[in-house]
Parts: C-alpha cells; sequence; structure tokens
C-alpha cells in the first residue's frame, strides 16, 4: 500500500478510551453525590464494580475540575452563660460497639435570603446514623425537643443511653433534661472550650453543608424543608459512604451488625 512502516506502528496521542469510560463513571458518581472528594468517589465506583486506581482517579479529577470547594461561613449556635447544672463528659475514649449506646447532639444554621433556619441534629454515634432532626426559624429548646422527641418515636431505646452536646442552653434546659431522665438517658456534656469534644455531630454538619446547603443554596424556608429531609434520610444515611465506618452508609453498617450480632469495625470514640 506504499505506507511507511511509522504508520503501522503508529500511536494516537489522545487519551484511551478507558481513561474516557473512567471520566464518565467519575462524573456520574460527583452527579449523584456532589460533595464526594477522590477517595470515596474510589470506594463508590469499587461498590460498583470497578477497580480504578485512586491515584488514577485523583489525577482525572484534578485535571477536569471535579475535586470539590468548600466554603465557609461561622455563625455561632452555643450559648452557654447561663444558671442551669452542668453535667460531666462521660464519653472521653468510650469504646462503642453497637447501636443506642451514645447520642450526640448540636445545633447549626442555615442561611436563607432573609435570615437563618436553625436545625438540630442526634447522631446515633455508632453507625454515625442520623436518628433525629427538626427546623426552626427560633434557636430554642422546642427545637430541640421536637428532634428528640424523633428519634424516641424511631428508635424507642432502651434506658441507659448517653445523650452527649455541647452546653448550650437549650440542652441544659429543665424542659429538656427533663425529658432526657424520663426516658433513663445519662448525660453527657462536652468540656469548656474543647472544639473536639462534639467532633462526630460537627462533622456531620461539615458533610451537610458542603455536599447539600452549600450546592443548592436555599431561598427560603420552604426551600429547606423540601430539601433538607431527602439529604438527610436518602442520600447521608442510606447512600453516602463513611470513612469512620469502612466506608458503607450509616444504614447499612446498622443492618450488619444486626445480622452478625458483631461489628466488624470496632470504634473507640474520643470526643
Amino acid at each position: 500500500m506504499n505506507l511507511p512502516r511509522s504508520t503501522y506502528y503508529y500511536r494516537s496521542k489522545n487519551k484511551p478510551d478507558g481513561e474516557q469510560e473512567l471520566l464518565e463513571r467519575i462524573e456520574a458518581v460527583i452527579e449523584e453525590f456532589p460533595g464526594y472528594g477522590y477517595r470515596r468517589v474510589t470506594r463508590e465506583l469499587h461498590r460498583r464494580g470497578f477497580r480504578d486506581n485512586h491515584k488514577k482517579i485523583l489525577r482525572i479529577m484534578k485535571e477536569h475540575g471535579l475535586t470539590r470547594k468548600t466554603r465557609r461561613r461561622w455563625v455561632c449556635t452555643t450559648h452557654s452563660d447561663h444558671a442551669y447544672r452542668v453535667y460531666p463528659n462521660l464519653v472521653h475514649n468510650l469504646l462503642v460497639t453497637g447501636p443506642n449506646q451514645l447520642w450526640v447532639a448540636d445545633l447549626t444554621y442555615i442561611g436563607i435570603l432573609n435570615g437563618f433556619v436553625y436545625l438540630a441534629i442526634l447522631l446515633d454515634l455508632f453507625a454515625r446514623r442520623v436518628v433525629g432532626y427538626a427546623l426552626s426559624r427560633r434557636i430554642d429548646t422546642a427545637l430541640c425537643l421536637e428532634a428528640l422527641q424523633m428519634a424516641l418515636v424511631q428508635r424507642k431505646p432502651p434506658a441507659g443511653i448517653i445523650h452527649h452536646s455541647d452546653r448550650g442552653v437549650q440542652y441544659a434546659s429543665g424542659d429538656y433534661v427533663d425529658v432526657l431522665n424520663q426516658h433513663g438517658f445519662r448525660i453527657s456534656m462536652a468540656r469548656k472550650g474543647n472544639p473536639y469534644d462534639n467532633a462526630a455531630v460537627e462533622s456531620f454538619i461539615k458533610t451537610l453543608k458542603s455536599e447539600e446547603v452549600y450546592l443548592w443554596e436555599y431561598r427560603t424556608m420552604n426551600d429547606v424543608q423540601n430539601r433538607l429531609p431527602y439529604f438527610i434520610e436518602e442520600v447521608y444515611n442510606h447512600k453516602r459512604l463513611h470513612s469512620s465506618i469502612g466506608y458503607v452508609p450509616p444504614v447499612e453498617f446498622e443492618e450488619m451488625f444486626y445480622q452478625t450480632q458483631s461489628c466488624p469495625v470496632t470504634l473507640t470514640v474520643s470526643v
């Protein structure tokens, strides 16, 4: 055919088809989980049956601008200058071996056009599962009680669970403490001035902000009420991979525990 030998051995400098396919797989994961970094993208692809290398995934994500960018805002939600009793910290280096042993609570804010919406959260620390939450335009004890009542109805917990929170007036108030005592909770509060004492629930709040709130930019209270429960229940609890429990979703981790009656990962919680 009068072609030079070099033509036969020519190799295109374009990206191989396999890399294009990997990019498409990465984009599919990020479309479903917009806040995922390369580690969770890698784990999610592994769960879907692809054994792609994490270094290659990171490189492709950087090349195509797919690495996540977080935004930071801060509003104080803890008001600990009150006359109520402050309880000792019961959870420092506590070993958590199953569900309904330690619940952690906290408050955060969500900015909308004309102010803020406040969110009260309760996590079961074993699987990092959200077990109760509530939204309000007011940051008060009633908001925290609504989240607690949701958790009580859904979990029907036995007596003896530790309820851990910061020293905020909402959690120290007589109405809130009365409900905890009625249901046999052991009350624990973070040490003064220690930012790591409630780290697990603050980690959830960071995830919520970076993977949901900042991406949707809520404008009204209705926007928050319509979208946030979906993220908490369907995405975070049922789908999102959590690094501290072996990169599985919280609900799946609990189901694994109940199926085997033994936890595949031993958790030592320092808060």
